[in-house]
């Protein structure tokens, strides 16, 4: 028994390199040996966080940049919906300010750990669970916006239903009543949530199942860079620093200000800053001496960038988007952008995707009172922008190639106006087909050779002479051939 006791204890090891002898290594006596990791709870400081943000250039485009850029461009309804419902859908979005919320929403929660987005539906009990359903025409009002401190998750009661939102709080209750919030008791199914970055259980829970700043992780980092731009800055004051020897100061300063050789010396010194100038003279005694010093600034620019680098990793953006300036060498910085823009589509897909569906669920029950169809789908639009050049010749070969699938028959025309107006937003041709342009044009393919013969077979004159002619005006109204249905473009 003794035995498997004495198995059982923890055995400590050391996985890392070391040297004894040479007192290399983390576990020895040295000064690398003496580094840790401790946290600096800077998300609990509140004030903290929101000094720097407001005084800080740096931290403020660090936080702002990602949720800018995730809300700029928008979205586009990919899906088929009754006549003129896009718009009135992208109309009511913009009216409302559903960006600007949504953009508050991601940049509070990257400040602060997390914030939320209140879905506000007029005449409605917000301690009740959202039902889509139950939404009166013109009930939705927006949303409100409130960062982690304005309310207080209610962590007793816990989400039981199998689901995204598992385990997560059941109610968040309003704590401050400076806006004139009512102190409502919010249930989880009414608010879009956002979480700074976010944290493992056992931290999660120290924050009150809260996530973390993002300024948390990279404040050491911004210290140094703000410390080292003013430590420049103060060098600058002593660029060029002029000295002046005098043979026995000391004696003639323990003489008083009443001496006349004191006096004299002040004289003195007046006539120097009197005609000493870019052309002037430096009138002084032959055992004077006077020197001027100039401080060399090589390398502190390296100092910075590096410095500056170390940010922009901290905070996931390029030098390019996070400084505003193009890069040194070669580099253009637009490789940085493209795979910068691609972690922001990919943070689009992942925390934005939820949470705009639903808001379209609750707009379009709010403005139709239908429930949003069950194939509705949309995209997100492209961050980058791509050069006229490149983007004309994309627009050529989509034109075309949708042309000769049209000529060949292998679509029809009203096929290819649709495929052309949701491929707008890419080639910048066709946004102008509307939905009308759509619905009136032809969805029946043309006639082939085969259905022709089929028809001269079952009645040899009249039939193919009726299919031709119908064929004929066909191809003369809806413009069945090349050059016709390139009428959309005119």
């Amino acid at each position: 028994m003794s035995e498997v006791q004495n198995v059982s204890q923890p055995v400590p090891t050391r996985d890392s390199y070391e040297n004894f002898v040479a007192r290399l290594g983390l576990n020895e006596s040295n000064q690398s040996g003496a580094s840790t990791y401790k946290n600096n709870w800077t998300s609990r400081n509140r004030l903290l966080v929101e000094q720097a943000y407001r005084s800080s250039w740096l931290v403020g485009v660090g936080v702002d940049a990602i949720p800018d850029d995730m809300t700029r461009k928008g979205v586009t309804i990919t899906s088929k919906l009754e006549d003129g419902r896009k718009k009135q859908l992208d109309n009511a979005w913009d009216e409302m300010g559903l960006w600007e919320a949504l953009n508050d929403t991601l940049k509070w929660s990257r400040l602060y750990g997390g914030a939320v987005g209140v879905i506000l539906i007029d005449g409605q009990n917000y301690s009740t669970p959202l039902r889509i359903d139950t939404i009166a025409p013109g009930a939705f009002k927006g949303i409100m916006v409130m960062d982690r401190w304005m309310l207080n998750a209610a962590t007793e009661r816990r989400v039981t239903e199998l689901g995204p939102d598992f385990g997560m709080p059941e109610f968040y209750r309003v704590v401050t009543s400076a806006t004139g919030i009512p102190p409502w008791r919010i249930h989880h199914s009414r608010l879009i949530r956002f979480d700074g970055i976010p944290l493992p259980y056992q931290q999660k829970l120290t924050e009150n199942d809260w996530g973390m700043s993002v300024i948390e992780r990279c404040f050491d980092r911004l210290l140094a860079f703000d410390s080292t731009t003013t430590g420049v800055a103060q060098l600058i004051y002593k660029a060029h620093l002029r000295t002046y020897s005098i043979d026995g100061l000391r004696s003639l300063l323990a003489l008083g200000k009443d001496n006349p050789a004191f006096k004299a010396l002040m004289a003195h010194m007046d006539m120097i800053r009197q005609y000493q100038s870019n052309e002037g003279l430096t009138i002084m005694d032959a055992k004077d001496k006077f020197e001027a010093h100039s401080y060399s600034y090589a390398g502190l620019s390296d100092v910075l960038a590096q410095f500056g680098q170390q940010v922009s990793g901290a905070f996931g953006i390029p030098l390019v988007r996070l400084f505003g300036q193009s890069p040194a060498g070669f580099s253009t910085g637009d490789t940085d952008l493209a795979n910068y823009y691609d972690n922001v589509s990919t943070q689009q897909e992942r925390k934005l995707r939820r949470p705009v569906r639903k808001l379209f669920q609750v707009l379009h029950m709010s403005l139709f009172s239908s429930p949003l169809p069950d194939d509705f789908s949309f995209e997100f639009n492209e961050l980058w922008q791509t050069p006229d050049s490149e983007r004309a010749e994309t627009a050529n070969k989509v034109v075309d190639a949708t042309v000769k699938a049209v000529d060949a028959g292998l679509m029809t025309e009203k096929a290819g106006a649709m495929h052309l107006q949701e491929t707008a937003r890419v080639t910048g041709i066709g946004s102008t087909i509307s939905d009308e342009d759509i619905e009136n044009a032809s969805d029946i393919p043309p006639p082939s050779e085969k259905d022709l013969d089929d028809a001269e077979a079952t009645k040899p004159e009249e039939s193919r002479a009726a299919v031709k002619n119908a064929a004929t005006t066909d191809s003369a109204y809806r413009g069945r051939n090349r050059s016709g249905f390139l009428r959309w473009f005119k």
